[in-house]
């Protein structure tokens, strides 16, 4: 029978993502067949899985940890925001609806048959499973309907470990307070808990492990150091991004929209030495000197085309071109890119016509089928070899799309301006091929260094494992992990 383990969090953004990442590629490593799981997921960046549907990129990096291909069960449910107030329900892969917040809390109970249904397929299959949850189990105003932490946790009958973020200061309160306000049957699913980020001398904290102890009697599974690579594997959310530069030369700036969606293209050209990535937040100018301007995807191409033009970036990307400057769209920063977008059944909002940035002769026509598909082709000017995966609503036409760039399965993909110096397509994912990347990149003008992603995110994640192994008791956590 099939192990489990659920990994939940004494607050948001504690780390889970990276320690179920960890811990499946330090178990798996052990010679155990484990998968990762998350009954549900809030996040716009998202991955295509092998059997047609899509996912949480976490969880499909996880799936990477455990050398495993992703597919739609180990996160059955995602929530895709389009709006400060409704979201995309994505339910095993495929788009369910669209509602507000008040709206789900009386959808959600509904989808538990769906979330047991895709945890049992994948309990057949395995030896682990490392279940990660989201937010907290301390929103107890959540907890009625709850599918995403003790709500799962009971329905499934797994035990919990509880992870506490210290960098944020006030650990012990996070863990004492969970354990003070959730109910005594909730409480009963907790066997341990986990400090992560920690800074300095570990054992500087013995008192402050002592203090948790006491107040909760809890086992203690460790106190993780800060894991400085962590910036090598993708980040989850949004608000993971940060105005930064990573590197120096070539510089690449990429203007933060307020639905940003499936930014890991960004991870391949951060993780080149030679190349600057630099994250431009609202309010701030786009900057003259970048030597490529990159147009990110987007969950709600029309409202962050609006969203663009409030902050400015329409007429500084304008200034840009006239000077010269090389401008890439991807997926919904294509779409900005053309002259016109219909959507005339008001898929995004109010049903309408609305103009582009007019850089592309292009006009994009919002369909309501998804386009979700794992692809593969060539770099038609240099024949390099790209994959990766398209994921959105959308078809787009034009002139400029007879001056197409690449070729992916088999048919002409892409668009570009008849100077060259403007392109666009709807592949995400196409720099972490490596070869496309420096062909892509040395054609543009940069330098860039000899660098192999996806061998950097396997090293990567092996270390994240050995930290895994060196801070934590794993074989406390294998006796905690409840057989179904």
């Amino acid at each position: 029978m099939v192990k489990s383990i659920m990994i939940q969090g004494a607050g948001s953004n504690v780390g889970k993502s990276m320690i179920v990442a960890g811990l499946c590629r330090a178990f798996s490593s052990r010679g155990l067949k484990v998968l990762p799981f998350k009954p549900q997921n809030m996040s716009n960046n998202a991955s295509v899985t092998s059997d047609g549907g899509e996912i949480g990129r976490a969880q499909a990096m996880q799936a990477l940890a455990c050398g495993v291909k992703p597919r739609i069960d180990m996160n059955p449910v995602l929530l895709k925001p389009e709006s400060e107030v409704g979201a995309q329900v994505i339910v095993q892969g495929q788009r369910l609806t669209t509602v507000k917040a008040r709206d789900y809390a009386k959808l959600k109970p509904t989808l538990m048959p769906r979330v047991m249904e895709s945890f049992n397929r994948l309990a057949d299959d395995a030896d682990l499973i490392i279940i990660e949850g989201a937010g907290s189990p301390a929103e107890t105003n959540l907890r009625d309907g709850d599918i995403a932490n003790m709500g799962f946790a009971e329905a499934a009958n797994v035990p919990v470990i509880l992870v506490g973020d210290i960098d944020r200061g006030g650990v012990i309160a996070q863990l004492v307070g969970t354990h003070t306000i959730l109910p005594a049957s909730d409480l009963l699913r907790i066997k341990g808990f986990m400090i992560n980020k920690f800074r300095g001398d570990v054992t500087l904290f013995d008192g402050g492990l002592s203090d948790i102890i006491k107040h909760t009697n809890w086992l203690s599974i460790g106190v993780l150091p800060w894991f400085l690579d962590a910036v090598y594997l993708p980040a989850e959310d949004a608000s993971d991004i940060k105005p930064k530069s990573m590197g120096s030369g070539f510089k690449i700036v990429v203007p933060k929209l307020s639905r940003i969606a499936n930014f890991d293209d960004l991870d391949p050209l951060s993780a080149d030495p030679n190349i600057s990535v630099e994250i431009i937040s609202a309010g701030l100018p786009l900057p003259m000197d970048a030597d490529l301007i990159l147009l990110p995807g987007t969950k709600s191409t029309i409202g962050d085309l609006k969203f663009f033009r409030k902050q400015g970036w329409d007429i500084d990307l304008a200034a840009y071109i006239r000077a010269g400057g090389q401008v890439l769209g991807i997926c919904g920063g294509y779409q900005m890119l053309g002259k016109e977008i219909i959507d005339s059944e008001g898929i995004e909002g109010t049903a309408g016509k609305y103009e582009g940035l007019g850089h592309l002769d292009v006009i994009t026509e919002m369909l309501p089928e998804k386009q979700l598909a794992l692809v593969s082709g060539v770099d038609i000017e240099s024949g390099a070899y790209v994959e990766g995966y398209e994921i959105h609503i959308g078809q787009t036409n034009g002139d400029d799309c007879n001056r197409h760039w690449l070729n992916i399965n088999g048919n002409s993909s892409g668009a570009g301006s008849p100077d060259g110096k403007i392109q666009g397509c709807y592949i995400h994912g196409l720099f972490s091929s490596d070869e496309f990347r420096k062909e892509y990149l040395e054609r543009v003008g940069a330098n860039i260094a000899k660098t192999e992603y996806s061998v950097k995110v396997e090293n990567t994640l092996d270390a994240l494992a050995n930290h895994m192994e060196k801070h934590c008791d794993l074989d406390k956590i294998l006796k905690i992990a409840t057989e179904r």
